[in-house]
């Protein structure tokens, strides 16, 4: 449960505490924060543990909070693995993962460390999947190759003919550590607003207006972390981010009970190294689920769930960027292999029987969806690491993909450390 005197959804015309209005704060007692997902809870949990003279505000556009990316992903807690030897990805991942599972253990929160298996099922991956066990290596990740006899002991029914094992990954409900990281934050004497759209801001020397659909909020420091909208929140405080947002859905079915059999740990495929996604996988989730996906398709909509959800703006943003059009010419197959994918059942069932070949179709029911943040630079590059912008008084999250829930605490407090010099 969490605290309600400070924790709630406000309406337009409630009266607020003195954070509301153009009243100025002690440049040393106010942070705002925009965005209630993970990493702006992360991070406000982070400056109520290192500085607890410091009030922080998080202010949420939503009802409540986690609706978006925290609360539509896999709820995977990622080893790290993948990411670039030396990246804030990779270092914060690591790291952040650690405090994850510390956190949840002192919060009582269910989590599972049930590993995970990367699986090649051909020659022609095995090199790829050498380059990958390489980088865990580099990046003190625990984890084994497998030949084809000892993926068969541990995953039966898969289809490989080697693997990467990596023991430290492991799954957890990150709308539950929302709501226990936003239940800290409000006993230590911050406050989470939540329908709060930011609709403009404004900075002088000595603070930062935030103005909402809810009334005005005035601190000393703003911290932009909303996540699939940070570019245009950047863009309002003045910063350009050196990389736009363009959305992609991830669409999951779930297996049926009756097929939970065919797998007993994450089952992850190699990544074609020439796209920027995963691909298909199957996931274990903490409530006992297991889910096949996701695809990726690009969304109409910055907020686009379903097929038929359309944001004209968005979708004019995204076909008019220069660097999602060098995107879409160079893996346009692959984007139309990935939108029949979304059709078509039996082209996903397929795709998800080069790894487990015993799926079929009756074992899978429609699930949900998510829409990833993908940060594109102009040159239809998909940025690759965390980009963390800042000033004097502001500083834009303005790129926090995958893993950024493993490593939400973690980047909360490498946030924290550049407000190091002023909160003092």
């Amino acid at each position: 449960m969490l605290a309600d005197c400070n924790y709630r959804q406000s309406s337009s015309n409630e009266q607020h505490s003195s954070s509301k209005g153009t009243s100025t704060v002690s440049a040393r007692d106010e942070v705002i924060i925009a965005g209630g997902g993970i990493v702006g809870l992360a991070t406000a949990y982070q400056i109520s543990q290192q500085y607890p003279h410091t009030k922080v505000t998080v202010l949420e556009k939503e009802s409540g909070i986690g609706q978006h990316q925290t609360g539509r992903n896999s709820g995977v807690i990622h080893s790290g693995i993948y990411y670039t030897p030396g990246s804030l990805r990779a270092t914060n991942c690591q790291q952040g993962r650690r405090m994850m599972e510390s956190f949840c253990r002192e919060q009582e929160i269910p989590f599972d460390i049930c590993g995970k298996v990367i699986v090649a099922v051909d020659e022609t991956e095995q090199q790829h999947l050498q380059m990958i066990y390489e980088r865990g290596q580099a990046n003190t990740v625990k984890c084994k190759l497998l030949d084809r006899d000892q993926l068969s002991e541990i995953e039966p029914h898969t289809a490989g003919i080697a693997a990467i094992h990596v023991p430290d990954a492991g799954i957890v409900n990150f709308r539950a550590v929302c709501e226990s990281l936003a239940e800290v934050v409000c006993e230590r004497g911050g406050e989470i607003v939540t329908s709060s759209k930011v609709l403009g801001i404004q900075q002088n020397t000595s603070s930062v207006k935030v103005e909402t659909s809810n009334g005005d909020f005035t601190a000393a420091y703003l911290i932009n972390c909303t996540g699939i909208y940070c570019d245009r929140i950047a863009k309002k405080t003045g910063h350009r981010s050196p990389a736009k947002i363009v959305p992609f859905r991830g669409e999951y079915y779930e297996l049926k009970p009756s097929a939970h059999h065919l797998c007993n740990h994450l089952i992850y495929p190699v990544p074609n190294p020439d796209f920027p996604f995963l691909g298909a996988h199957f996931t274990r989730m903490i409530d006992g689920r297991l889910e096949c996906g996701p695809n990726a398709v690009l969304a109409f909509a910055r907020e686009g769930y379903r097929k038929r959800d359309v944001n004209v703006r968005d979708l004019l943003e995204t076909l008019t960027y220069p660097g999602f059009l060098r995107l879409a010419t160079k893996h346009w197959r692959m984007g139309m292999q990935e939108m029949w994918q979304s059709c078509s059942k039996r082209a996903f069932v397929k795709a998800l029987q080069r790894l487990v070949p015993a799926i079929a179709a009756d074992d899978l029911i429609r699930g949900r969806s998510g829409v990833r943040a993908q940060a594109l630079d102009p040159n239809g590059t998909l940025v690759d690491d965390f980009i963390i912008l800042d000033s004097d008084r502001i500083i834009n999250v303005c790129n926090a993909p995958s893993p950024a829930a493993t490593s939400s605490l973690k980047i909360g407090e490498t946030i924290v450390s550049r407000l190091a010099q002023q909160l003092g």
